[in-house]
């Protein structure tokens, strides 16, 4: 019925075509918000459009006996006495799917959702003291990033060190970070796997400098927390399937499958992630080949929420030390030239097993519990270089490899949040406790001497993996634990005004060494007790000021053996960090965000040896000391309806400022400037199906090779791009998405060991993936 024809009904074919109106508003607005909501918010299509009939005219009344009009009066009156049903409220799974369906449209707009795990607390970002970097969630989806060093590149001031031959993921934030430094985090719990970001991953956050209070033993530059995607109450799934390719016959394919949803109506639901890569190295040999297996439950309450995620990953990757620097040059050969031997692999598995019960007291108060364990075994042939002679080619090598390597981390963690009002002043308290055990050991190192090689002329397949195992470098070991209660107090003098204080008090004791028999080369443990505090001015609900005071500790320990026998014990003063940051947090209209800090970090009591003449020994003492300050400005979300962003700037000043030979001289794989950009026009509803287009570079200037600064690695920057394009096929939405990686086949060099062991980043790589949802 049209609008004319409606104006033009008789009175009561309006009523009733008012009311059957109304009545079907209200089921689909409560019924159906599900799956309209979604369906707007997953595709541009239109929607069919929903025709309400009027009911047949009545036919003309006839005149009716008063007698037998009396029980037909009754039967209406007796109907109008009856209670009018209440229409059902939405399900959990309805609500779920309207919720969800509002969230996808921020995700969209590269929205930051800061999760509740890093902080602890779940506080806004503009009521903290503290600065927390996110990588959302959409952003992975656009520009599928290998590794979590290609995430990070969108966070400022952070930039790659020693991967140990691309094995292990490797980021520097505000001047400090290596591998394997137990800052690496799922779900606010420490990992030990080689590399953290897979399918199962949501989004990535970095809480920078000094964060020792919530997360004990750390370096002064920060943590990465990667945030698991978590089982949800209404039923859905999405397949991908995606083909890849460097040019040159170097190919690759990967799948996805992802699916969640309830478990009958109590409030139970599940989630498995399943992917599996296989793709050829972008060199002249090697495979990277991946196996995750990933199922979770969760169970949300009315006042409890309980988690369980494990994750099975089986890997085998390229052990690639990349090439090597002379005279402050890369290696006159071809970027896609390897100088070890087909074998040179690491392959391993890890698994991870999380869970956590947060449970509501009342409406101030609330407690969590989690646990985390993570374990991987790996092995590895890594054929390493010892010298090169850039006039004659000659290469010497030492064949080494690694076997029976295994780590593993467990944690716990209990933590009580609330408020309590001191007078008029309300303090927003956290207190817990936690505790750590943590193990790295490699069983057998090999070393075996190998024949000279020609890196211009390369015959490779010569030689075989070695099989000499070197005793006194075995067995290495580096056993760490940790036991600690901490306490935070925000104290909000003002709606507008909170001071923020803090203690954690630890407790630790490491064992390091190696050698048949073993030689403990590191045997110490200690006491500390590590202070914050902080200050919060909110300008008003979008903006705020912030200062804060941390600090950080991390036991000084090696593993090999140090000149003349010396073992650090207690007597060795561990390395403290202590920063001052300031800066300004806004979040505008909920849908741009973004933090601009200042810092100061200072590190002091680092390990240092100068040579004693009078005895004629190399003495040790924690007595250097080295420097980073900077400013930095991340900014993510929606610019307007079409335009979203995520962009950041670093500069980053580290230096060495106390110790015998090193004064002065920058940190290694630190760069001094760093900057990203990465845009993305949505056309939304302007065409048929939903187009998206984006892309953006990111730059890394200089930074030293190594810690004497004898070379440089030089600046670069590297372009990628994306479009994406949803529609639907029958029920199904379907998105096309298409990527170029290093639009511009830039080649560079991400990090370095020394100048023998130079990092190559990737050449240009485009692929194409097709994901259905359902």
């Amino acid at each position: 019925m049209s609008i004319d024809e409606w104006r033009l009904a008789p009175a009561q074919q309006r009523t009733w075509s008012s009311i059957a109106a109304s009545s079907t508003a209200i089921v689909l607005g409560i019924a159906g918000l599900s799956a309209v909501e979604s369906a707007h918010a997953q595709s541009s299509t239109e929607l069919p459009s929903v025709t309400v009939e009027a009911p047949n005219r009545a036919a003309k009344r006839t005149a009716v006996a008063p007698a037998a009009r009396a029980p037909q009066q009754a039967l209406v009156r007796r109907a109008a006495r009856q209670p009018t049903p209440t229409p059902a409220l939405p399900t959990p799974a309805e609500r779920a799917a309207a919720a969800a369906a509002v969230l996808n449209e921020q995700k969209l707009g590269y929205r930051a959702m800061p999760s509740p795990t890093t902080l602890r607390t779940g506080a806004s970002p503009l009521d903290s003291s503290q600065s927390v970097n996110v990588v959302p969630e959409q952003v992975l989806k656009d520009q599928l990033p290998r590794n979590l060093d290609d995430a990070l590149a969108n966070v400022s001031g952070v930039t790659q060190t020693n991967t140990l031959a691309g094995s292990f993921d490797a980021v520097i934030r505000r001047g400090f970070g290596e591998n394997r430094d137990g800052s690496i985090m799922r779900n606010g719990m420490p990992l030990v796997q080689g590399r953290a970001l897979g399918a199962s991953v949501e989004s990535v956050e970095v809480l920078k400098g000094p964060a020792s209070l919530l997360y004990g033993i750390q370096t002064p530059g920060g943590i990465v927390n990667t945030i698991s995607k978590r089982p949800e109450l209404y039923q859905h799934g999405s397949l991908t399937v995606l083909g890849s390719t460097f040019g040159g016959g170097k190919n690759g394919a990967n799948a996805i499958v992802d699916v969640t949803g309830p478990i009958g109506d109590g409030g139970v639901a599940y989630r498995f992630v399943g992917s599996g890569l296989d793709e050829d190295y972008w060199r002249n040999f090697g495979a990277n080949r991946e196996m995750l297996l990933a199922p979770s439950l969760a169970w949300y309450g009315e006042r409890t929420t309980v988690q369980f995620g494990y994750e099975h990953r089986e890997f085998s990757y390229p052990f690639d030390r990349g090439t090597s620097f002379v005279n402050g040059a890369p290696l006159a050969i071809p970027a896609t030239r390897r100088l070890d031997e087909p074998f040179n692999k690491t392959w391993g598995k890890s698994d991870l097993v999380q869970g956590s019960i947060e449970h509501r007291l009342d409406d101030n108060w609330k407690v969590t519990a989690a646990y985390s364990f993570n374990s991987e075994t790996y092995d590895a042939n890594q054929l390493r270089i010892t010298s090169v002679d850039a006039r004659t080619g000659v290469e010497r090598r030492s064949n080494d490899g690694t076997k029976g390597a295994m780590a593993y981390v467990s944690y716990g963690t209990s933590y009580l949040q609330g408020n309590v009002w001191l007078g008029d002043f309300r303090n927003e308290l956290l207190i817990g406790g936690d505790a750590q055990r943590r193990v790295i050991y490699r069983q057998d190192l090999i070393r075996q001497a190998t024949p000279n090689f020609n890196f211009y002329n390369p015959t490779y397949g010569l030689v075989q993996p070695g099989t000499t195992v070197s005793a006194s470098d075995s067995n290495q070991t580096d056993q760490l634990e940790t036991r600690s209660v901490f306490l935070q107090d925000t104290l909000h003098l003002t709606n507008w005004l909170a001071l923020v204080g803090g203690l954690r008090w630890m407790e630790y004791d490491q064992l390091a060494g190696r050698g048949r028999p073993f030689t403990a080369n590191t045997n110490l443990d200690g006491s500390k007790v590590l202070p914050l505090a902080g200050a919060i001015l909110k300008l008003n609900d979008q903006v705020s000021l912030y200062a804060s005071y941390t600090q950080s500790l991390q036991p000084t320990s090696s593993i090999a053996p140090l000149t003349g026998g010396f073992v650090i014990g207690s007597n060795v003063a561990p390395e403290e960090g202590t920063q001052y940051e300031a800066g300004l947090k806004f979040d505008l209209n909920k849908r741009l965000s973004g933090t601009l800090a200042v810092y100061d970090i200072d590190k002091t009591n680092v390990l240092v040896s100068q040579f004693n003449s009078a005895t004629g020994l190399n003495e040790y003492r924690a007595a250097g000391k080295v420097r980073s300050r900077g400013v930095e400005f991340d900014v993510t979300g929606r610019l307007d309806d079409h335009w979203s962003t995520i962009a950041s700037y670093g500069y980053t000043d580290a230096i060495v400022t106390e110790d015998p030979a090193l004064v002065g001289k920058r940190l290694q794989n630190v760069a001094m400037n760093t900057a990203s950009l990465f845009l993305v026009y949505d056309f939304g509803t302007a065409l048929p199906g939903r187009l998206r287009l984006g892309g953006g570079p990111r730059y890394v200037g200089n930074r030293p090779g190594d810690s004497a600064n004898s070379f440089v690695l030089p600046a670069y920057t590297v372009a990628d791009i994306f479009a994406s394009y949803e529609t639907r096929y029958g029920a199904f939405p379907v998105t096309y998405q298409f990527n170029v990686k290093n639009l511009f086949d830039t080649v560079y060099y991400p990090s370095a060991v020394n100048t023998l062991n130079v990092a190559v980043g990737d050449a240009r790589r485009f692929s194409l993936a097709a994901t259905m949802k359902f």
